[in-house]
Formats: structure tokens, C-alpha cells, sequence
């Protein structure tokens, strides 16, 4: 090797020292490389670290307060072993809305210097302003946290409640999001403090939400509807078999008995099981003389316990979750409730909100049957049910509230521009200042306005009544106003003008006697001159009533006609009871010779 070559070894640069990038050299890449990964790791491991359940709740503000609530919910502990914890409610999963958030959470640590939420008392002042924040900053993302683990793609109606899967279709059809309906799931539902307009505004939906329906979901609601009505085909089979076995069995023992003590046996069983309002005993006696009634379809109805939700009740957003889809989205009672009548029937009847008053061992619901069928000038109905015994009133002496009538059962059929009145059918007259409900004004209250109590028969008590019969419903309640409007009647030409448009609800009543009424609710219970011919037998543990009246009807009828859709409702007083505390239908269709129809009236 010359000379050169060796100088020219020995001051050669040495790798690491040689520039790469922008003359920095290779050593100085790879430092700030490594630094980098260095603050990278560390600065994102402090960052999870601030997602944990154990960093939120360090503070006791936190872990005193809201995390107690958290404790228990179903997005703590549940059947899948899949909890949220606070960051997957509270924290988005992408870097750049993640950092925002950190960095709008920021102001969290003020308000921990200054104790701004340090005690209860502070934490409850505040906590409705720190919810709507929440709220507010859910709807403007469509609810994303929610969606990270809940999506509509992934859904299967078939494994939903009635409810859910109708008002998860209208959330995708009308631009709802998660946060409209799903507030309070794991900590306190404040909604009921928030302002109703800023409800209203805050859950109104937004079109850009509005997405198209997944073909799976609606392939799994075709499936578990038709299974539904598979399921409830075969309910009604058993029920009816079970019926006529009872009957056989007490038809055999009346003819067994009768060989030699028949007319013994028959004074006996007419005096303790069965009361015949009407001569032949029969169910339809001179009612419906030819009619045979086993020979036209029972329709299975579900009668309810509704306590004291009223009119204003189901509008109201704060006491019922369903107000917005009946008010603004159109959508009728069954659209939700058809499918949990026994549920929701139940649970009012044992007392709470809804029902203060209870009456210990009152049945939730009633499972009836109804037959309808007409001629060329009558319209008749037959409806059975089971009787279910005494269970006394604890708040009425003796325990009956009607001790001349057992039975009452009624049928209402919306008239013409009733408002809600395809939707709700006869809740339209059910309101919450009539008698027993929330707002009652009792006998003094009534006495304190004796114009309107006059004009409306009234004594001690206010009848239903229909809401365009009154110059000003209160929905809301606001204020501490009540709610209805018993006291604000309109002028009596006003009233006569709705009758005229047939703007009522018709009225018929049987009793246990078989007497029977025929009427209307308009600005009160009328009972008009209309002919009806009614019937009620207990025969075998089974109430049978059966009523006619013409098709035409007159004054305060509603003309029943070919080609038309009714709404109608029926109710049953059981029990002696008398006022709300009966079992009601939900809004009903009915029709003549149109199998389309909820009840379709068949003619002869």
C-alpha cells in the first residue's frame, strides 16, 4: 500500500458521522429516531394510562359520585363479560377527535383545583349542565362512542323487544342516533330536570343520520314477526281447546246430574255459577237470535291496566319515551306496545308512578274474545273473557267502588278529526284532572267554577272528556300547572259544531244486569236516544256480553259503512271497580267485510 492510500485510510469519515438527511449524519437520524420512539411510547402510555376506570376514578369527585351510579349497570357487568369503562363512552378512539377531547378535558383540572364539584351538593347542582354537555357533544357525532361497540349493521331485530326493533327501524328511516332515546344508562337519568324545548330541539331528528336499512335487519324482523304470529296462532288454538274442554266438562256434569236430580242440580248451578241477565242464557239470547256465533271468527284481544297514564301523559316526553314518534312521527300505540300489553299491565298494576293507589291481587290484563258480524241493518259484537273474583278496594268502604255492577264493559268508535285519534283511538279521552287521576279538582275545585260544572253535570267528579271540546290543553305541566283542561270549555255553538262534523267518540255500554246505554264523549259522557239491545251471562267461570245497535245509528253514532277503517277501543270494568281502574284495549281497527282489518265485521 503507498503512502497515499494510507493517509487516505486514516482520514476517512466514519460512518456514523457522515451526513444523510439535510447534513445531519447517520448517528444524529438514528438519536432522533430512537427519541422519537421514546416519546411516542412514553407520551401514548401516559395518554391510555389517563383512559383506565383507575385514573378516572382517582379523583373522589369521580369515583364518589358518578361511579357508583356506573357500578352494576349493564355496561359494567353483564351476561357477556363485555363492560365499558369510562373512556369508551367518554373518549374517541381516533388520534385526532381523541387529542381534541383530551385537550377540551383539560378544564376538568380547574375545575378540581377549585373544587368546583367537590362536594354532593356542589356535584348535584352541576351535574344536569356537565350531562347536556355530554349530550350535546354525543348528538353532533352521531353518538361515535356508541357506535364503536353498537351498530345498526350489526343488529338483529329477531333478538329485540317489540319496542326496540320498531323504534331502532325509525332512528335508521328518520335520522335518529343513539343519544335520543338512551340517556341515564349508566349513571342518573337526568332528563326529567332538562328544559322540554330543549328536548325537543336536542332530540329532533337530523336527515343527515337517516341511513338505508340494512337487508339483514329486515330479514330478521320478517323472521321473528312470522314467527310471532306462528307462536300466537298457536296461543289461540290451545286457549280456545282449553275453553271448549271446560265447557264439555261442565256440560257432561249437567247431564250426568240430571238423571236424578236435575231440577235440584239446575237451581243450584244457576244460583252459583251461573247469572243470566238475559232469558235464554245462551250469550246472545234476543240480541242476536240468529246469529251463530260459531261460525264467525274470535278475535284475540289484550286488555291492559293503564293506571293513571293519561292523554297528556303519553305526550309528554319526560313520562313517556315513546311521546316524540306518537306526536311527531305519527306512529299509532301498537306500533310499540301491541306485543307487551301483559308486560306493561303487569308492572302498572303493582303500584309506582303510574298507579299510587293499587288494589292488592288486581289481574294486569285481560285476554278476551271478540266476534263481530252484521246484517243489512244491525251490527253486533259478542265479547268473552275469564272472571277472576273479588279482590276489595283498600281505599273504597266495603271494597266495591260499583257494588251494583260486577261487569261494565264499553265500546268506543273515533268519529271523524279526533285529534290523535287514529292513533291513540279512545285514550283521546282519557285525561289527567278526570276522576282519580293525578289532577282531579275534586268536588271543591268543581264547586269553585259552577258555570263550567254545570254545563258539564258536574259534581264530584270530571267525566272524559275529548281535547278539542277545550280552549287550552296543559300537556307539560310546566310551572307547576296542572295538566288537561276540565275548566276551560269552549262556548256551546262550538261544541254543537263538532257534533255536527261527528267529531265524538261513540259510545256504548252494557252492565252486568244486560242493561245497557248508548252515547257519546265529546265535552263530557252523553247519553243519547239511540236504540241498543245488550246481554251479560257468567256462565262456567266465562263472561259473555253480547250488544247490537243499527249500522246507521243517529245522533252521536258513528255511521258504521262498507269501505270504510274505524278506529275503536273496548274496555271492561271487572271487579265492581268503577273510573280508570279498568283494562283497556289499545287503538283497534275494524271494518266491514274487510279482512285488512284488526276486527273485520263479517256480514251474514
Amino acid at each position: 500500500m503507498s503512502a497515499n492510500d494510507a493517509s487516505e485510510n486514516t482520514t476517512r469519515t466514519p460512518l456514523w458521522k457522515r451526513s444523510l438527511f439535510w447534513g445531519m449524519p447517520i448517528a444524529g437520524v438514528l438519536g432522533a429516531f430512537a427519541a422519537g420512539i421514546i416519546f411516542w411510547g412514553g407520551f401514548n402510555t401516559a395518554m391510555e394510562a389517563t383512559n383506565t376506570k383507575e385514573f378516572c376514578v382517582s379523583c373522589h369527585e369521580m369515583g364518589d359520585y358518578v361511579f357508583s351510579e356506573y357500578e352494576g349497570t349493564i355496561h359494567d357487568v353483564n351476561r357477556s363479560g363485555v363492560g365499558a369503562v369510562c373512556s369508551d363512552c367518554h373518549v374517541p378512539k381516533d388520534w385526532t377527535h381523541k387529542m381534541i377531547r383530551k385537550i377540551k378535558a383539560s378544564r376538568e383540572l380547574y375545575g378540581k383545583v377549585v373544587g368546583t364539584i367537590s362536594t354532593p351538593e356542589k356535584f348535584d347542582e352541576k351535574r344536569l349542565h356537565l350531562a347536556m354537555n355530554e349530550w350535546e357533544r354525543m348528538k353532533a357525532t352521531d353518538s361515535r362512542e356508541c357506535r364503536n361497540c353498537h351498530h345498526f349493521d350489526a343488529m338483529l331485530p329477531e333478538f329485540q323487544k317489540p319496542r326496540a326493533r320498531q323504534q331502532h327501524l325509525n332512528a335508521m328511516e328518520n335520522g335518529q342516533t343513539c343519544i335520543d332515546c338512551h340517556k341515564g344508562i349508566a349513571h342518573l337519568d337526568l332528563r326529567d330536570r332538562a328544559d322540554e324545548e330543549y328536548l325537543e330541539a336536542l332530540e329532533a331528528p337530523n336527515p343527515a343520520y337517516a341511513r338505508e336499512v340494512p337487508e339483514k335487519y329486515l330479514a330478521s324482523l320478517a323472521k321473528i314477526e312470522a314467527q310471532e304470529a306462528e307462536e300466537a296462532a298457536a296461543r289461540k288454538t290451545a286457549a280456545k281447546e282449553e275453553r271448549e274442554a271446560h265447557q264439555a266438562q261442565i256440560a257432561a256434569a249437567v247431564e250426568a246430574a240430571r238423571a236424578d236430580e236435575r231440577a235440584k242440580f239446575e237451581a243450584a248451578q244457576s244460583e252459583a255459577d251461573t247469572q243470566v241477565a238475559d232469558a235464554s242464557g245462551d250469550g246472545a239470547g234476543t240480541v242476536a237470535p240468529s246469529i251463530d256465533w260459531s261460525a264467525v271468527a274470535e278475535v284475540d284481544m289484550t286488555l291492559f291496566y293503564p293506571g293513571q297514564a293519561s292523554f297528556e301523559w303519553v305526550q309528554n316526553g319526560k313520562t313517556h319515551g315513546g311521546a316524540r314518534p306518537l306526536t311527531k312521527g305519527g306512529d299509532q300505540c301498537t306500533t310499540c306496545h301491541a306485543a307487551e300489553l301483559e308486560t306493561i299491565g303487569d308492572k302498572i298494576v303493582a303500584g309506582g308512578e303510574t298507579e299510587p293507589t293499587p288494589i292488592p291481587g288486581k289481574r294486569g290484563f285481560i285476554n278476551a274474545t271478540v266476534q263481530a258480524t252484521h246484517d243489512a241493518e244491525q251490527v253486533y259484537f259478542r265479547i268473552s273473557w275469564p272472571d277472576a273474583g273479588h279482590n276489595p278496594a283498600p281505599f273504597v268502604e266495603g271494597g266495591k267502588m260499583d257494588p251494583d255492577n260486577r261487569i261494565k264493559v264499553a265500546m268506543m268508535i273515533a268519529g271523524n278529526d279526533i285529534d290523535m285519534g287514529d292513533q291513540v283511538g279512545c285514550w283521546a279521552s282519557c285525561h289527567a284532572d278526570n276522576t282519580y287521576m293525578p289532577f282531579d279538582p275534586g268536588a271543591e275545585g268543581i264547586a269553585a267554577n259552577p258555570e263550567i260544572a254545570e254545563a258539564l253535570h258536574a259534581t264530584g267528579s270530571v267525566s272524559k272528556y275529548l281535547s278539542e271540546t277545550r280552549t287550552k290543553i296543559e300537556i307539560k305541566g310546566r310551572r307547576g300547572k296542572a295538566q288537561g283542561g276540565w275548566d276551560k270549555l269552549k262556548t256551546a255553538e262550538e261544541l254543537q259544531a263538532y257534533l255536527d262534523n261527528g267529531t265524538f267518540l261513540d259510545l256504548m255500554r252494557v252492565y252486568e244486569d244486560g242493561s245497557s246505554e248508548n252515547g257519546y264523549l265529546l265535552e263530557r259522557r252523553i247519553q243519547n236516544d239511540g236504540e241498543m239491545a245488550a246481554s251479560a251471562t257468567l256462565e262456567a267461570g266465562m263472561w259473555t256480553v253480547v250488544f247490537s245497535r243499527s249500522l246507521q245509528g243517529g245522533i252521536g253514532d258513528v255511521p258504521l259503512a262498507v269501505g270504510k277503517t274505524y278506529t275503536v277501543g273496548f274496555a271492561i270494568h271487572d271487579d265492581y271497580t268503577a273510573a280508570r281502574f279498568h283494562h283497556v284495549t289499545l287503538n283497534t281497527s275494524l271494518a266491514l267485510d274487510d279482512d285488512s282489518a284488526t276486527i273485520n265485521v263479517v256480514g251474514q
